[in-house]
């Protein structure tokens, strides 16, 4: 059963729009909001000393999933007949090798255009998705040759807050590795390299799954898409799961690095496979079976996200906690401050 959506005022000024290196910050220097779960209790600290909140033997999975540039521009043309010399074109999930859903930034799009993105990549509309703006096309390149064309003509996915585009540099995190997200999973932006050893001295552990982030947002509030509609694709290793099992047999937690890994993990939980696609959604509802906590950005007022958090922390509280981090001035989004919910 669906929740109603926790709502809450966000001023537009704590949207964060410029990556926290060009606030003059490292990037694991961002404001962190540490959370008790049982409690409710609210402590503030930096994300530089997450360590501090955690203990040896704990294991943090995050996302390595790396973002690419998804959003492209095409001419449109329609029986070989010009319709338009430059239309958006948002990639949205990866079906198969040659195929994607996409937002076509285009009206009427219709099956069979023709969608030409330089003088050697085409794409065709081959289906529309129902009740979705969503439409799939086929590129005339597949697989690795299709994602080189991708990152060479491409920019990434930039929402209204933020001012100006930077860099795709800006949208990965330092462990990204397997590209496939066409948002960043940016609950893992924070970390570096200095924090990861760090807590690696502390004998905290750290591994990695892979959960490919759609396209959250149709650019039209009538396409809202329910979590159930958003099905993602994602990967566990065998030996992750193991180690998983071993940490909460030791009576240690499991701390989720972002919302794509609680959704991947709890379905594997659920059904048993460690790849496909999820379409899970979370909510105060749901008992969790593998998560005991999870670091995460700060979510936009009646995000399907927020709601995913109610299944850690009770919502009372979790306002709470939001009212005191917009009277303390903490920033939104993906380069934005963290919040620790343990």
């Amino acid at each position: 059963m669906e929740t109603k959506p926790l709502n809450f005022y966000l001023p537009d000024e704590l949207n964060a729009s410029h990556p926290p290196e060009k606030r003059g910050l490292r990037r694991d220097h961002v404001r962190m909001m540490v959370l008790d779960r049982a409690t409710g209790e609210i402590r503030h600290d930096q994300f530089f000393y997450l360590a501090d909140y955690l203990q040896p033997g704990d294991l943090l999975i995050a996302n390595n999933s790396r973002t690419i540039p998804a959003v492209l521009y095409a001419k449109w043309s329609r029986n070989n007949e010009p319709m338009a010399s430059k239309v958006e074109v948002r990639l949205a999930r990866r079906q198969h090798e040659d195929i994607w859903d996409a937002l076509v930034v285009a009206n009427p799009i219709n099956e069979g255009d023709q969608l030409e993105f330089s003088p050697d990549l085409f794409a065709t509309v081959i289906s529309e998705k129902r009740n979705s703006p969503l439409k799939r096309i086929q590129f005339t390149k597949k697989g690795t040759e299709l994602f080189n064309s991708i990152y060479d003509l491409g920019e990434p996915i930039r929402y209204e807050y933020i001012e100006q585009p930077w860099g795709l540099d800006y949208y990965q995190t330092v462990f990204a590795s397997h590209p496939g997200s066409v948002e960043m999973p940016s609950a893992g932006r924070a970390f570096s390299w200095e924090l990861i050893f760090k807590l690696k001295r502390k004998n905290i552990q750290l591994d990695f799954i892979q959960l490919h982030t759609g396209l959250s947002y149709m650019l039209d509030d009538q396409w809202h898409q329910t979590p159930d509609e958003n099905e993602e694709e994602y990967q566990i290793s065998e030996q992750i799961m193991e180690r998983i099992f071993q940490t909460k047999a030791a009576g240690k937690r499991v701390v989720a690095i972002g919302t794509t890994v609680v959704r991947a993990l709890e379905t594997a939980a659920r059904n048993g496979a460690l790849s496909g696609v999820t379409s899970l959604y979370i909510d105060s509802h749901y008992p969790l079976k593998i998560v005991d906590g999870i670091i995460t950005g700060l979510h936009e007022p009646q995000a399907s996200h927020l709601a995913m958090l109610s299944a850690f922390i009770a919502e009372q509280h979790l306002l709470q906690a939001y009212d005191q981090a917009i009277k303390a001035g903490y920033l939104w989004h993906e380069f934005g401050d963290m919040n620790l919910i343990l």
